[in-house]
Formats: C-alpha cells, sequence, structure tokens
C-alpha cells in the first residue's frame, strides 16, 4: 500500500511579494486555514498518514502550524471554546508529519530528491502545494488506485484552453481501456500553442514509483537551469522504458481546481470555498451577486 506524500514547499513565492516577504506561500489563508492545510488533509483523505515537507530557509513558520501549541489550547480550554480549540489541535494531529531542507532551490525535481532517503523504496505520492483539488473529488485515491493495479507512476491530466498550455507540462497521450485513464508517451514542460502534442496539463499531483529517484539522479538541469520532475518523467514514460520503470500513466480530471499560485486564481478559490461552507455562505453569496452586477 502507498502510504507517503511529499509536499515541496521550499519555494520562494515571489508572485505575491511583499506578503510573502517574511510569511510562507504555503501558510497564506484561503478562507481560515493556510494553503498547505487543505493539501495535506487531501493526503490524509486518500490514507496517506505519513507525509514529508519539504522546506527552505525561514519556513519555519510551516513546522509550528503542524506543531502543538500547549499555550493556546490551554487558554481555549480554559474559556471552554471547543470549537476553536479543535481547529488548532487538528493542523498538529492530521497526520506524521516530517521535514527536510531542500538546500538551494534547485528545482521541483531536486525536492523530490531530497525525499529519496524517508521514502526508501516505496512507491509515494506528491502533492503541490499551489494546486487545491475540491474535497471530496477522489482524484487521489483513483491515482493511488491505477498506480497499484498498474504497478506504474500516475500523473493528473486536466484538459486547458490552448492558450494556457504553455503555462504547464503537457502529456502525449494513448487511450486506454478504461475512460479516465491515458498511457503518456511523451511529456513537454511548457510548449508553445503550435506545438504541444496535447491539451492535456499536467497539475500537481503524482504517483511515482522508487525508481524515478534514479533517474532524478542523472537528470540535468533543464527550463529555468532546474531539475524539473517532467524531465525525469518524460525518461520513464519513453518507449520501451515500461519494462525497467513501469511506464507513466495519466488521470484525467475534469473536478473543481483551485491554483492559488495565481493572485486572481487565489482570491477566486477563497470566494469559492467561502460561498460553499454552511457558516459563510449565506451572508457571501447575496454580496457576490450584488458586487457583480454593480460592475
Amino acid at each position: 500500500m502507498i502510504t507517503k506524500a511529499v509536499i515541496p514547499a521550499a519555494g520562494l513565492g515571489t508572485r505575491f511579494l511583499p506578503a510573502t516577504k517574511a510569511i510562507p506561500k504555503e501558510m497564506l489563508p484561503v478562507v481560515d486555514k493556510p494553503a498547505l492545510q487543505y493539501v495535506v488533509e487531501e493526503a490524509v483523505a486518500a490514507a496517506l498518514d505519513d507525509v514529508l515537507v519539504i522546506i527552505g530557509r525561514n519556513k519555519n513558520a510551516i513546522s509550528n502550524h503542524f506543531d502543538a501549541v500547549p499555550e493556546l489550547e490551554h487558554t481555549l480550554s480554559t474559556k471552554n471554546d471547543a470549537v476553536k480549540l479543535e481547529h488548532v489541535q487538528r493542523s498538529s494531529t492530521l497526520a506524521d508529519v516530517h521535514f527536510v531542507r531542500q538546500g538551494e532551490p534547485r528545482g521541483l525535481g531536486h525536492a523530490v530528491l531530497r525525499a529519496r532517503r524517508h521514502v526508501g523504496h516505496e512507491p509515494f505520492a506528491v502533492l503541490l502545494g499551489d494546486d487545491l483539488i475540491g474535497e471530496g473529488e477522489g482524484l487521489l485515491s483513483r491515482m493511488i488506485a491505477v498506480a497499484e493495479q498498474r504497478s506504474t507512476s500516475v500523473i493528473a491530466l486536466m484538459e486547458v484552453p490552448a492558450e494556457q498550455i504553455h503555462l504547464y507540462g503537457c502529456a502525449a497521450v494513448e487511450p486506454t481501456a478504461d475512460a479516465d485513464v491515458v498511457r503518456v508517451t511523451g511529456l513537454v514542460e511548457k510548449p508553445d500553442a503550435e506545438t504541444a502534442p496535447s491539451l492535456y496539463a499536467v497539475i500537481g499531483r503524482y504517483v511515482l514509483q522508487p525508481a524515478v529517484f534514479d533517474v532524478l539522479e542523472d537528470t540535468p538541469p533543464g527550463k529555468g537551469g532546474e531539475i524539473q520532475l517532467t524531465d525525469a518523467l518524460q525518461v520513464i514514460a519513453a518507449e520501451g522504458d515500461e519494462e525497467v520503470a513501469g511506464g507513466v500513466y495519466g488521470v484525467v480530471f475534469s473536478g473543481a481546481r483551485y491554483d492559488t499560485g495565481d493572485k486572481v486564481d487565489y482570491v477566486k478559490a477563497i470566494l469559492q470555498l467561502a460561498s460553499a461552507r454552511d457558516d459563510l455562505g449565506p451572508a457571501l453569496r447575496p454580496w457576490i451577486r450584488e458586487f457583480a452586477a454593480s460592475l
């Protein structure tokens, strides 16, 4: 069984400066929880209770959030504020959360490689903190099931408009007997629309076989001078490599996804998630309609 999740969280968050000058971008609130907590909760919902977070310098707020805070908990307990106490304690009891430093930021592939000692020789999941998947969508559980059934690496794919494909890794695919599963025959990092092999974008969920570590060790820096996970998966997906590392398959996802790495999508995520909540939605939805009508 796959039980381990790796969450890279060592980025500098430059798109959200100055907010991220002192606060890790993964700790920016989405309504009333840090974005990273949504990702850990998604991992736990898919039965991944061993979580490794790859952090960088000045990211101590992340480890603090997933630790107990006895003073605050005592204060809330004394005030009989059971609701807030439960919210505070949830993050420290969600999963067995570990941390490792990436050192210098050398790309997503390098961040994943830093998980090798913790993961060992087991398949594992990688969840990017910028992508929030709607609660109850079951994407990660489906990917794990495909990975276990086929003994393969699995990536999450989503069809995007042609004018957006240059923002993503892009997959060349072949259909399989399962309507939502494709075989990945090639991967290209952020191609132009004219040269993209498809409109299937790689979004921030992966279930990887441990053989990916050996491939990453030999992967030279690619786009941006960084070690790209896409480049390593391209090697595994290449014709003939299925016998070595199981190949790469994709689960095509069409559910709710929020890109909190983009400022506009970050605001959209807050509005959408807040308006869907029972405690906030009834007051927020009429205001949104009124505000939209005034534009």
